[in-house]
């Protein structure tokens, strides 16, 4: 597995690397935002770690780019820890955020749990669901091809978005908290569970009629998330 870093701070890229060398990864290093967007596009990476404030273009951007032209997973490693730029980090499509500083251990963790869920997606695993489409009203899920429609109009939706509202969809009526959907959905226990309610608040803003007033996707106080048909 190759990973790209794109980090200006070396000390910080060179703990990253020394780490995920010793993990037995390939590691590249690229300082500029500009060209480590372009090393990035090439496709030779399978997972990029990505700072926000960047030389040459800003992570926010370049996460951007990246998510609409190739599928690969993206994480954000940033200083940036207010909860505003969380959500501008996972809403633009980035699969997590790290704050710094951080754990060398942990980053390493999750960095494996996003590779090995990448690779069951690409296999063809779902979340415990065996038929190609799932339709609910005028809401359309479409595993196949991971499309999903609103009264047959298409909606865009960031990788997670799509696992989670597929998971959800899948388990009608079925209470689950952040903590479980952080673990099915995001692969591990570590990181932050608030990136959760930023992907149910994002899903809800794009799927129902009403964000503020949600049908499907309701919240079950003291306990997370349910799925209503």
């Amino acid at each position: 597995m190759h990973i790209l870093i794109i980090e200006d701070d070396v000390s910080i890229a060179e703990v990253e690397r020394d780490f995920l060398e010793m993990n037995g990864f390939t590691v590249t290093l690229e300082a500029d935002g500009k060209k480590g967007m372009d090393l990035a596009l090439s496709g030779k990476f399978n997972l990029v770690l990505l700072d926000l404030m960047l030389p040459g273009k800003d992570g926010y951007e370049i996460c951007r780019i990246i998510r609409t032209k190739i599928d690969v997973p993206i994480l954000i490693v940033s200083a940036k820890s207010d909860d505003v730029d969380k959500v501008r980090g996972l809403g633009l499509g980035a699969d997590d955020y790290i704050a710094k500083p951080f754990s060398p251990t942990e980053l390493v963790a999750r960095v494996k749990s996003h590779l090995a869920q990448y690779e069951r997606l690409k296999a063809g695993g779902t979340p415990d669901k065996k038929d190609d489409e799932i339709t609910i009203g005028d809401l359309l899920l479409n595993h196949k091809t991971r499309r999903v429609f609103a009264a047959g109009k298409e909606i865009d939706l960031k990788r997670k978005e799509y696992d989670l509202l597929y998971f959800l969809a899948s388990h009608p009526e079925m209470v689950f908290s952040k903590e479980h959907l952080y673990e099915k959905i995001w692969g591990d226990t570590y990181g932050d569970i608030k990136t959760v309610a930023v992907h149910i608040n994002r899903l809800r803003e794009k799927i129902e009629k009403a964000p503020a007033n949600p049908v499907h996707i309701q919240t079950v106080w003291g306990s997370g998330y349910r799925f209503i048909v």
